[in-house]
C-alpha cells in the first residue's frame, strides 16, 4: 500500500496543503512557474506552506524519520546495484519505467510512454527488464524495487494485474507476455531487494515527479 502524502503548493490556480496528488496536480496544470513539493507528514506540510519554496528546493523530504535503533536494522543500500521504478499518469493512465545505476542514478534503460497502463504492471516491467539488462551484461548486481507488489509477482512469475485488455493498451500487454515468458525460460540468481524507502528516502529511479 502506498505510504500517504501531503501536497504543498506555493504558486499554482490554487495554493495550500492538499492530500491527493490527483488534486495537487489539477492546481498546478498549466500554470507557468508552478511551485510545489510533496512531503510525508502532515506537521512538515504545514510548516512549509509557512516558509519559502526556495527553502525546499533540492531537499529530500520524503523520508520518514527513524531512531538510530531502527536505521541500523534496516542498514544501508548495498552499492553498487540496479533501481528500477515506474510512473504513471493516471490509473489507468500513461505509463512507463525505468532502470538507473543506484550510485550514480545514471539511466541505463527507459521503456514507454504506454497507454493505459498502471503503475503495478510498470514496476512489474521494470523489474523483468533490469533481470534481462543484468543477465545479458553477465552481472552478479543485485536489483531494488519499492514495490512489494512489482517483486512478488516477479517471484510468482506472472503479472496479475486485473486490468483489461483494450485496443489502446495492447502493445503494453504484449510486453507483460514477453516478460512472463522470459520468466519463464529464463533462470537467474539476480538477488531482488526492496528500497526501503521510509529509511533511504526515494528509490534512485523514481522519476520525481510528485
Amino acid at each position: 500500500m502506498a505510504k500517504k502524502k501531503f501536497y504543498v503548493i506555493w504558486k499554482g490556480h490554487k495554493t495550500g496543503v492538499f492530500t491527493s496528488w490527483n488534486v495537487c496536480k489539477k492546481h498546478i496544470v498549466d500554470f507557468k512557474g508552478a511551485q510545489y513539493k510533496s512531503f510525508i507528514s502532515k506537521d512538515e506540510a504545514e510548516k512549509a506552506i509557512k516558509g519559502k519554496y526556495e527553502d525546499y528546493v533540492g531537499k529530500d523530504t520524503k523520508k520518514i524519520k527513524l531512531s538510530k535503533e531502527e536505521l541500523e536494522k534496516i542498514g544501508k543500500p548495498i552499492y553498487p546495484s540496479l533501481s528500477v521504478d515506474a510512473a504513471c499518469s493516471g490509473n489507468p493512465g500513461k505509463m512507463e519505467y525505468r532502470g538507473v545505476d543506484s550510485q550514480s542514478k545514471k539511466q541505463l534503460f527507459i521503456q514507454g510512454p504506454f497507454e493505459k497502463g498502471t503503475n503495478n504492471i510498470g514496476e512489474f516491467l521494470a523489474l523483468v527488464h533490469g533481470l534481462g539488462y543484468l543477465k545479458n551484461k553477465n552481472s552478479n548486481l543485485p536489483i531494488y524495487s519499492d514495490s512489494r507488489i512489482a517483486i512478488s509477482w516477479v517471484k510468482k512469475g506472472q503479472c496479475r494485474t486485473n486490468l483489461p485488455i483494450t485496443q489502446e493498451n495492447k502493445q503494453l500487454f504484449d510486453f507483460v507476455k514477453r516478460a512472463e515468458n522470459w520468466l519463464k525460460n529464463n533462470i537467474y540468481s539476480t538477488k531482488i531487494l526492496k528500497w526501503e524507502t521510509k529509511a533511504w528516502g526515494e528509490i534512485p529511479a523514481d522519476f520525481g515527479r510528485k
